[in-house]
């Protein structure tokens, strides 16, 4: 289960919409894993296909507490099929928007339907940390960011800095 190359910011591969899977076949399941691996590797709570370049709709959490037991989620074509009218505020980062943390609002609570790595529908409830986390990620599958969610200066300004951070010599061990 190989550590996978995360996508950043400004690259326009997170701006595309991915596809649906027809199926779940030997290739998603080692991609699942992979994307599991990616994401603990780098300490996230969440990583879509799409932040390691893959174009389909297949998103991986864990928002157990650091010293608990891990509790790894897998949604293959997520939808959010219902969201409360109660916002939480959360302050989210993203490992494709490296040292970028924004403050988002967002539906406290969000029933979704997905498919699981079996191919079996399922639905869920999700509630705080795990509702933002799922709309955050879901967000990708769409093509969006979390810095859409700012004015276009400091969209602009954000980006700016890291195309400096990119194409700079340094080395980050």
């Amino acid at each position: 289960m190989p550590v996978r190359e995360l996508i950043t910011v400004p690259d326009d591969t997170l701006r595309k919409i991915s596809e649906p899977l027809n199926k779940v076949e030997l290739n998603e399941k080692k991609l699942i894993k992979d994307l599991f691996e990616t994401m603990y590797h780098h300490n996230g709570i969440g990583l879509a296909a799409v932040q390691v370049g893959i174009h389909k709709r297949i998103i991986v959490l864990d928002v157990s507490k650091k010293d608990d037991e891990k509790k790894p989620l897998c949604f293959i074509n997520p939808v959010i099929k219902k969201i409360s009218q109660k916002t939480s505020i959360y302050e989210e980062g993203c490992l494709s928007i490296p040292n970028t943390f924004i403050e988002i609002e967002r539906p406290k609570i969000c029933t979704i339907s997905y498919v699981d790595q079996e191919g079996a529908k399922r639905e869920m409830d999700c509630d705080g940390l795990l509702a933002t986390c799922i709309q955050h990620e879901i967000n990708h599958l769409d093509g969006k960011l979390i810095i859409d969610y700012l004015s276009k200066i400091k969209k602009d300004l954000i980006i700016k800095k890291l195309s400096k951070q990119k194409t700079s010599n340094r080395v980050v061990v």
